[in-house]
């Protein structure tokens, strides 16, 4: 059974009896409960299931009070802790000194007893213990009997305990690697330093051939393969031929069927080991059931898997989206050439969002002059200022379509949860299957085709590791465009017209890496990016700070950006050398 992460909440207060203690204990306990509400009421964890809060049973005004919440904490699998108070308490005493929690407190904006003192107080001695915090304070001045939560501490409460639990969902989690590099791609590197260090996570390798054994040996649930298989043949629109394959012959219907099953069998495989399946224990594969714990995963699939055996782009896609033959699921994080650094994006993005991500090769960058030489198309609107083709060979999530429509008409990403069967079916119908082109995938298989037919905002992140620096985020809101029909055409033909293909314009802010569309491209750290549905480069950067991996590029206002008090202490003119050296100087969580 799922153990999830909750949020500790722990009531502070004056710890003086005989007149002050007792007047505190309702306002102190009304603010726990409040934020508890606010939590709970809001954010989900990545399966839909709401958000655990657990309010500490008594208050704490001293140091035996704060070592028996930390006691009570210990069964609850507590990841982060909110501190709430209304006044004035004993800093050091109080404050929760546990290493491995996130940590944030709330001061209550008032006069009569002023939690902002006690806010300042604990600030000064968790930064001085070198444990960072967040902190959090209304702007407005409250009276004591108003118990109304201002927007601006919602706000913070929900950033903090969003990126909180975030973190906390990797902890003792497993990457889990099918294969290994891919074609020399760095990223597909998996450094278990990295994973145990900065997220708490295992990571596992299992070689491709296993996927080959589970099928020779057949170790997989048949009731369920023959049940994709239908949905596979009633769903998925076959496209059309690469023109390679009709110059030079393609795969003939008969070995076309053979690559479906095929695909069938190793979509259905690849999930059992990463994720178990209790079924294969009753066929007597009980170690097979088990699985490997993963919550995330990736594949190698070039060259050693792809230049003689179907290629991994039809799993990737599936476990990838919001839903399968099953119905709607929960999207895997699953990496293309296993480009676990790209991986990990789509992790973070998926449990943020509750949303599938895209997968995207960062193919071009086309400038205005080189889309109306080539289209004869003056760009125009968000296209003006030239934008980046985001294409990948295939294994992009289906919901990337776009085809999902709200309420206006217009295109969006939903969460898992909140998928239909007409959310399903325009995703699928947004799709073709075209058949792989044997010069580069000799074994066959089939590529996701579709275009992101929406304008939807969407933020693109990546992950990358730097000699003497170690993991580094970038990332870029912005939002995907649609071009003309036939520009389209014209500029999608000049690469591989049969994957799926997403047109990315970045907000521009005339500074630095965002001074132009063209400086995005030329300062992307790596080949492959992820697009999030929506702008939450907030919720990533306060999660990198958890994390302490520094933020090298965003497009992010800083009256948005929420990192914990001692990185002031490191500048607060220039934010991004500030980030850098908070980062180094607390290192990572799991040393």
């Amino acid at each position: 059974m799922e153990q999830y992460p909750a949020i500790g909440i722990r009531p502070v207060i004056d710890a003086r009896q005989m007149g002050i203690r007792e007047k505190l204990e309702k306002k102190t306990r009304t603010m726990a409960e409040n934020a508890k509400a606010i939590i709970e009421g809001s954010l989900c964890y990545g399966d839909g299931t709401p958000v655990k809060c657990v309010i500490y049973s008594g208050s704490i005004g001293c140091g035996e009070e704060a070592a028996r919440c930390g006691k009570e904490f210990e069964s609850q699998n507590v990841c982060a802790t909110l501190s709430v108070t209304p006044s004035w308490c004993y800093g050091m005493e109080t404050m929760d000194i546990n290493p491995l929690t996130f940590k944030a407190v709330w001061g209550f904006n008032g006069t009569e007893r002023p939690g902002a003192v006690y806010l300042a107080c604990v600030m000064a001695a968790y930064n001085q213990m070198g444990l960072p915090a967040f902190s959090i304070y209304g702007e407005d001045v409250q009276d004591m009997e108003d118990d109304t939560v201002p927007e601006d501490v919602r706000e913070k409460l929900l950033l903090f305990a969003k990126c909180a639990i975030t973190a906390g969902s990797l902890r003792e989690k497993a990457y889990v690697g099918i294969g290994s590099v891919s074609m020399g791609i760095a990223g597909s590197f998996l450094n278990p330093d990295l994973y145990l260090k900065y997220f708490g996570m295992r990571t596992e390798w299992i070689d491709m051939t296993e996927v080959l054994r589970r099928i020779q040996k057949e170790i997989y649930d048949k009731e369920e393969y023959e049940k994709a298989l239908i949905w596979v043949k009633e769903n998925c629109t076959e496209g059309m031929e690469p023109e390679p394959n009709r110059i030079n012959g393609g795969h003939t219907p008969e070995e076309k069927d053979k690559d479906w099953e095929f695909n069938v069998k190793m979509t259905i495989i690849i999930r059992d080991i990463l994720k178990g399946n209790e079924k294969l224990s009753r066929l007597g594969w009980k170690e097979e059931a088990y699985g490997r714990n993963a919550i995330a995963g990736g594949f190698q699939g070039q060259r050693m898997w792809t230049d003689w055996l179907p290629n991994g782009d039809f799993t990737e896609a599936i476990l990838n989206s919001t839903f399968d033959w099953n119905g709607k699921k929960q999207p895997i994080a699953f990496a293309t050439e296993n480009d676990n650094l790209n991986g990990i994006c789509q992790l973070f993005s998926n449990l943020l969002t509750g949303c599938a991500s895209i997968f995207a090769d960062v193919r071009t960058y086309w400038s205005p002059s080189a889309i109306e030489r080539v289209s004869g198309w003056k760009p125009e609107g968000g296209a003006k200022d030239g934008f980046i083709h985001l294409i990948n060979s295939g294994a992009a999530c289906l919901d990337g379509s776009g085809a999902v429509k709200n309420e206006q008409g217009e295109g969006i990403m939903k969460p898992w949860w909140e998928m239909t069967e007409e959310d399903i079916d325009a995703c699928l119908k947004a799709a073709t299957w075209c058949p792989a082109e044997l010069c580069q995938f000799r074994g066959g298989g089939f590529s996701s085709h579709f275009t992101t037919d929406a304008c939807m905002p969407l933020t693109f992140l990546r992950l990358n590791m730097a000699a003497g620096i170690g993991p580094v985020l970038q990332l870029a809101e912005g939002y995907s465009i649609v071009l003309p029909e036939e520009v389209h055409s014209i500029l999608d033909k000049r690469t591989d017209p049969t994957w799926p293909t997403t047109w990315f314009v970045p907000r521009l802010t005339g500074e630095g890496a965002f001074t132009d569309v063209y400086s995005v491209m030329a300062n992307w750290g790596a080949n492959h990016g992820v697009c999030a549905y929506g702008h939450i480069g907030a919720e990533l950067i306060t999660l990198a700070s958890m994390l302490r991996i520094p933020v090298n590029m965003h497009n992010i206002e800083k009256k948005r950006i929420f990192r914990p008090h001692a990185w002031s202490t490191f500048g607060t003119f220039d934010l991004e050398p500030a980030d850098f050296m908070a980062c180094r100087t607390y290192g990572p969580l799991y040393r």
